[in-house]
């Protein structure tokens, strides 16, 4: 088997709600895009007794040993789904950790549809739902990964559509704990989005929409709200929002060039936070 390059794209909430609480777990609902910023694993299969994971890059320091990567290897092997074969598996880490743009999760996602495409998994629909949501609730939405809607219930629906966003995503130095974020939800929003449709991902549908998890994360973080309300106001913004349980802030636009705009201006007044220029795929 040669070596392998997978791209492992960062996945973006368009919007999010909390819409109930199941025994410990929250349930939600989320438009999901996935944008060009991504992660780059390079696979080869070894003749070892084990597998070899290895982080490389600006955002490898502090993953521990126990990650979303050594978790689902782990979990095949257990149930025997790779034959028995090992991997040796480098992750050259672009996109930032407690960021709510699904770094880790979309790593063991890509992995699995790695090996489906190659054959090398062979597992059933039912048993692939569950095989991801072992590994993390976010993985799910990384297989097969298109722009969808995720239903209060569970269900995923994806779409072909090409939003031809372009996005300005911003990470300070801090990151948001999901655990933390997540154990201070009081209220619940009734479900919106049972119902799939594709001008969910209108602009003008997206604009009115929120992230339950903000006020949250704004409260422990002030310095998130500052951010999105310098990028709220920047020229030819169209929305800017937080992804996931952040703490990323994220801000769209419909050209390159008021996105090049908007990053030399974010720059000038925070030099120190990261930012990065990225396209919806």
């Amino acid at each position: 088997m040669n070596s392998f390059k997978i791209k492992s794209h960062a996945k973006i909430n368009l919007a999010l709600n909390v819409t109930g609480k199941k025994l410990r777990l929250h349930k939600i609902e989320s438009l999901i895009s996935f944008i060009d910023l991504h992660d780059l694993i390079n696979l080869k299969k070894i003749n070892k007794n084990d597998h070899k994971v290895i982080f490389k890059g600006k955002f490898s320091k502090n993953i521990s040993k126990t990650n979303t990567v050594s978790n689902l290897l782990k979990l095949l092997d257990k149930k025997n789904l790779l034959d028995n074969q090992k991997f040796e598996i480098k992750i050259i880490k672009n996109v930032p950790q407690q960021a709510g743009i699904g770094g880790g999760s979309m790593n063991a996602a890509s992995l699995i549809n790695f090996f489906i495409d190659k054959k090398i998994l062979k597992i059933k629909k039912n048993s692939l739902t569950k095989l991801a949501n072992e590994i993390g609730s976010d993985v799910i939405l990384g297989i097969n990964p298109k722009n969808s809607v995720l239903c209060h219930n569970g269900n995923i629906k994806k779409y072909n559509k090409d939003l031809k966003f372009y996005t300005l995503v911003v990470k300070p130095s801090f990151g948001c704990s999901t655990k933390f974020i997540y154990s201070k939800v009081k209220k619940f929003t009734k479900p919106q989005f049972n119902v799939p449709k594709l001008k969910m991902f209108d602009v003008e549908y997206l604009k009115n929409l929120n992230n339950d998890l903000e006020k949250i994360a704004f409260k422990k973080h002030p310095k998130l709200k500052k951010i999105k309300f310098f990028l709220s106001n920047l020229p030819k913004n169209m929305f800017s929002r937080m992804s996931g349980s952040g703490s990323s802030i994220v801000a769209y636009f419909d050209s390159k060039k008021a996105c090049n705009n908007a990053y030399r201006q974010f720059k000038r007044k925070f030099n120190r936070d990261w930012c990065i220029i990225s396209k919806t795929i």
